[in-house]
This record gives C-alpha cells, structure tokens and sequence, in this order.
C-alpha cells in the first residue's frame, strides 16, 4: 500500500465487517482519520441527535483510529441495518457537524454537478459590474471575508454520499482573483477561463471573485474602472442572492473592511426548516396537471445541424423607455403585467419554430421563481437557492385571441410561484415519466435595488459601480434575462449556447423577439389574434438550432472491469463505481497500489440483485474487500449486506474530497485492514 497521512485532505475513512455478528447486534466501525477530541464528541453527538435506533459508543485508539460501536436500542426487532443517511453522517468531514437538507432544486443541480465532473463550466453562473474609482484591494477582501463571517451560506458545502445535502462550517476563505489586461486577450476570454475552473463542491466557499483592470483614470478625474466578477455555484446561490450579497459587501467595505453586526437571520436554515414543514400534497397535484407532455415543442429555432461553434455568448436588444410605457399600458389595460407579455411573445417564437405553427400546439419554457414570495417572514433577504426554474406550458392556437393567451400565461405563472422549489426530478416522480429542463429558460427583473443611502456614501468616496448583470452560466440553451434600467428602458440579453445557435441565428431570435414586444401595443382590438401578431414576421427567417444530445447515461446493468490483475489467491479489492463517485480517485488508486491484491471496478447504479459471475470466480480462494467514495461507500456496504452476506466481505467507505484525498484515505483504511490480517 503507498504511504501517507491516516487523513489525507481532510476525508475520513471507515472500514466495517458489514455481515459479522455480536450477541446484542452492535455494528463495529473503524474509523480512520486525525480527529480531535472535540471533532469526535461532535461526531458522537450528531449521531445521537439525528439516529435514535441507536446507543453510540466512541473509543480513540489513536490520533488518527478510532472505534465507534453503534448499538441497537431495540434488539427485540434483531439486527438494525446501518441506514444512507447515518452511513454520510459518519463519513462526514469532522468539521462540518451542521447540516441543512437541500430542496428539491439545490438536489437535483447538485446531482447534475457531481454527473458531469468533466464539465463545469454548466454549473456554474456569473454576475458582474463595473467599479469606476479607488478600489482598497486589502479592504475589499477584508470586506467579503467579514460578509462570510456573518452569512452561513458563504461557509455552506456540499455533501451527497447519501441525500445531497448543504454542511455549514464555521470558516471559509473568500478567493479573490486579481487579473491584469496583459494576460487575458478580452474580457470574454476571462469569463471563459473562470467558467472552466468550476468549485469542488465539498469544499465550502463557493463564490469566487476577480478584480479585472479594465482601464486607466479617466480624463474627468472619476479614477480607475475596474469590473468585478461573481463567480457562483447554481446549487448554492442565484442572482437575487448575488444582490442580497453585494449590499452586505458594500456596507462591510464603507465601515473599513468590518461588517458590524451578528449573523443575518433567517437564513438558509430557517428556510429550510419552513420547506419541511409544507405538504408536498398541493404541488404534487398541480404538477400532475401542469407538468409539460411529452409532445411540447421547447426548440429555440427549427432543427439543423451542427453549429460549428462552441462556449457561450450574449447579446443585448432594449425597449425604451417610451416604448416601455406602452408595452406597460398595453399589458395593465388586460390585466397583467410586462411579464406576461414577454412570456407571450417567447410562447409564440417558439411555436413558429415548430414544423406546423399554423396549428395548436403545446409549447414549454422555464421560468426563473426566486422563491422570495414565499410565506416566510424575511425571505426576500435571504441569500442562498430558494426558488429554481419551473417549465411554463401553454397551448398556441393561432385562431385565439392574444387576451386569451396571456391569461391563461399569467394565471399560470401565478400558479407556479407557489412551489418554487419543485424539480425536474420530483416532477419526474409525480408524473411517472421522464421530465427534462426545458431548452429555454426566461427570467423576468428579480433584483434588489441598491440603498439609496450606500449608495450616495459610495458617491461620497468617490465611488461608483453600475448595476450588476448576469453575463454567463445560465445552463439552458438559451436564457432571456429581461432587466428595469435606470433610465426606464428595459434592456434584454439572451445568453445563449453557441453550440445550439449560432451567432446570426441568436441575434436573429432576440431580434424577433424585441420587434413583436414593439409592435404588442398596436393591437388594441380584443378579438387581435394570435396569428395576427406573428404576422409582424412575415417574410423574416426562422432561426435554426442544433439539437443538444442526450446526456449519457450510466448503465444499469452492473459492469465489471479489471483495473489490475493481482497474483493468483490474493484477496480481490471491488471499488464500486456511480455517479457522484469523485472522477479520478479510484484510478489514482490502482496507480499507486503496491499490495498483492487484484483490484476490479463494479459499475452500477445501486445494489445489484446478485454479484456478477466473474466477480464471484474472482473471489474464490481469497477475501472480498469492497471500498466506495461518496456515494459509492454506501452502494459498497448495501452489497455486503444484501447481496454478499456469506461471504463477510469487508466494506471501506470513504468521504468525499478531491481524487487524490479520496484515493490516499481508501489507501489508508485499507493498509490497516491488510495489516490485520497479517
């Protein structure tokens, strides 16, 4: 076994004979990791709190090993099995003793994260702005680190051996990049280059900062112009908290790099409590209505080839103001809003992008809910994933009246605002069938105005920053962001995948879109019809849009491969492979193996119903070890204990870190369990 620290990188580790006996039905843990005496009472104290089937008794052998026995309180029912939830509360990092469930959105985005480690650059958005005048860059960071020091959600990390789930810690450093001109060719190169970094989602921090030179002092004395950029995890925050975020960073930077003041409450914990304790019964029956059929066009143009190009980009179209109070006129006077107006113009474009616009059809598109409307006192302050993005259907009939339609779309964003945690998963569930993201997603103004007040301070100092704007990561082929500016206009950008739609066909699309928001106020007539607005297109192409493959899929069928062969006889290690399994580690692994033992990997989705057959001829005549990371610890200890139970194999499960700490602490556990038994 290749050397080093019991602990590697902070990943704990636990080796357990999962089909051993003991008279009362004890379940005996090694644990393998530098704990300290405080760490192991909170370990002990977390699993009493959250596992009551259970007495918990903790002995430290060493520094680095330790005995944890857990014991039934209930022996008359036999042998208690170690639950998901209990085995990732063992495995957790020992400093992170708080966790926070996620909700159905935070969950599946994490899930999607952790599917799809080879691109991260999805899973992450960006907010920027320009900061014109003197900028302290040791207050600055002094001034976010004060903001993390007061807000949980900026100590907060993920954590999905079991559920996925948010673990609150008590520090966190705030990175904050400094870029100069010289090494980045355009500001879209830097954007590019930040996407490509991601997070490693265990580890808590997961907003990342650039002060980007943007130009020299200004002839008017008004100072440098630097832009700042937001990086962000989709799991953890969205635009609206970004907002939440800055006011506190601005107040924290005017009182020297402090922020006075204690934790801001409610929270992310409090919402969370709020969440579990509404029924799922009323979102569960609007959705079983509401979900989109499978036969709903949601393509931002007609089907072609491929694009050509890759990365994102954006584009910006406005209204102005003018044209802003008409379009408001038009909307009020029918009783809705410039929302529902967007989201009629968006429902048509797509519906002419079908193969037969002449006819109804259904059409699909995620809407952005912040969640902020919700019945929990403070919420609209909250910085943390309180809503999600929520698929809009509607049916398109071109022979009904414009009214029509945008009632029935704003009755149903009216609708949907009540369940803004509601996923693609659970949505998935409720129906039976498969629910997918929507290609496009639009998101109508959702942010917070700056105080008054900071900002005439900021003023005062010879400071002034613009108004943050989204400009990259939105994870849909195409996203509409529609923002009030100060001057009344209201400016619309689509950020768009350029490997779905090329650049002329996304200019094209937006410029559509502005053309029929334009031209919605010269409909007066309430018997206008659907047809008769597309009609403002006539004689302008349809954009064309590459069609995004489908995302692979693991197999369900269990599948084994053979990463080292072993000497003959020698015990057989199975690591157990699925996603959310840290990409990396169990190569790293069998790389630096140094023992006798044949290494395979098992690749499946849970428990399979039996062992394959060339896992069990492997076995014969030596032990079974079966080790998992994350996820996979807790598939390996199912196995033993439902599929292998006469073969009293020993389970290895190890937290979840980067591949390298992953791999040394699986190494570390194992070169006790080889020990042993020499």
């Amino acid at each position: 076994m290749n050397g080093g620290r019991p602990n590697p990188g902070g990943v704990l580790c636990v080796t357990h004979t999962a089909s051993a006996t003991t008279p009362d039905g004890s379940h005996v843990l090694e644990l393998h990791g530098a704990l300290t005496q405080a760490e192991a009472d909170r370990l002990a104290a977390r699993l009493v709190e959250r596992h009551h089937a259970f007495s918990v008794l903790f002995t430290s052998r060493t520094d680095s090993h330790h005995t944890l026995t857990l014991v039934p309180r209930d022996t008359a029912r036999g042998r208690t099995p170690l639950s998901p939830e209990l085995l990732a509360d063992v495995l957790l990092l020992p400093g992170g003793a708080r966790t926070v469930p996620l909700s159905g959105t935070q969950s599946a985005r994490v899930r999607a994260a952790v599917r799809a480690p080879d691109d991260p650059g999805r899973h992450i958005e960006q907010v920027a702005l320009r900061w014109t005048g003197p900028l302290d860059p040791h207050r600055f960071v002094a001034a976010w680190q004060s903001v993390a020091a007061r807000e949980v959600v900026l100590r907060s990390a993920f954590d999905w051996v079991a559920t996925p789930r948010l673990v609150l810690h008590d520090h966190a450093d705030i990175e904050v990049a400094h870029r100069s001109r010289t090494a980045f060719r355009s500001w879209n190169e830097l954007l590019a280059d930040d996407r490509a970094q991601g997070f490693p989602l265990n580890r808590a921090g997961l907003l990342r900062l650039t002060l980007f030179e943007d130009a020299p002092p200004e002839a008017d004395g008004s100072g440098p112009s630097t832009r700042v950029l937001l990086t962000y995890h989709r799991a953890l925050l969205d635009e609206r908290a970004v907002h939440v975020l800055l006011r506190a960073f601005y107040r924290a930077y005017l009182a020297g790099g402090a922020l006075p003041g204690g934790e801001r409450r409610p929270d992310v914990r409090d919402h969370a409590r709020w969440l579990a304790a509404q029924s799922p019964d009323a979102a569960r029956a609007y959705w079983s209505r509401a979900a989109p059929p499978p036969d709903a066009a949601d393509g931002p143009g007609r089907p072609s080839g491929p694009t050509r190009q890759s990365g994102d980009a954006r584009i910006r179209r406005r209204l102005s103001p003018a044209q802003v109070l008409r379009l408001r006129s038009w909307a009020t006077a029918r009783g809705a809003g410039e929302c529902s107006a967007l989201h009629l113009v968006w429902a048509l474009l797509l519906h002419r992008a079908t193969e037969s616009p002449v006819r109804p059809g259904h059409v699909t598109f995620g809407v952005r809910l912040s969640g902020r409307d919700v019945a929990l006192s403070g919420a609209a302050d909250v910085p943390g994933l309180l809503g999600g993005c929520a698929p809009l259907t509607v049916t398109v009939d071109p022979a009904e009246p414009l009214e029509v339609l945008m009632l029935r779309l704003r009755d149903a964003g009216l609708d949907m605002a009540n369940y803004p945690w509601v996923s693609e998963e659970l949505l998935s569930q409720w129906t039976g069938r498969e629910v997918r993201a929507a290609d496009t997603t639009v998101d109508f103004d959702s942010r917070p105005p700056m105080v008054p007040a900071v900002r005439a301070e900021l003023e005062a100092q010879g400071i002034r920053v613009d108004v943050p704007r989204l400009v990259g990561g939105s994870g849909a082929a195409v996203t509409l962001v529609a923002r009030h500016e100060p001057d009344g206009s209201l400016g619309l950008t689509s950020l768009y995948d350029r490997a779905v739609l090329r650049d002329d066909d996304a200019a094209l699309l937006l410029s559509q879109c502005v053309r029929m928001l334009r031209a919605l106020a010269e409909f007066t007539d309430a018997g206008t019809t659907v047809a008769q607005l597309v009609q403002v297109l006539d004689g302008l192409d349809v954009p064309r849009a590459a069609v995004r493959p489908p995302r692979a899929r693991v197999p369900r069928a269990p599948s084994l491969t053979t990463l080292r062969r072993g000497e003959p006889g020698a015990d057989v290690i199975c690591l157990i492979a699925q996603e959310g399994v840290v990409a990396g580690a169990y190569d790293r692994f069998a790389r630096l193996h140094e023992g006798p033992e044949r290494i395979v990997e098992l690749r499946c989705q849970g428990p399979p119903l039996a062992l394959p057959s060339a896992l069990v001829e492997a076995v014969r005549g030596g032990g079974l070890l079966l080790c998992g990371c994350g996820p996979g610890a807790v598939t390996a200890y199912e196995i033993a204990r439902t599929v292998a139970p006469g073969r009293v194999p020993v389970v290895v499960m190890a937290g979840t870190g980067s591949a390298e700490a992953s791999a040394d602490a699986l190494a570390a556990a194992l070169r006790s369990v080889v020990t042993g038994r020499t």
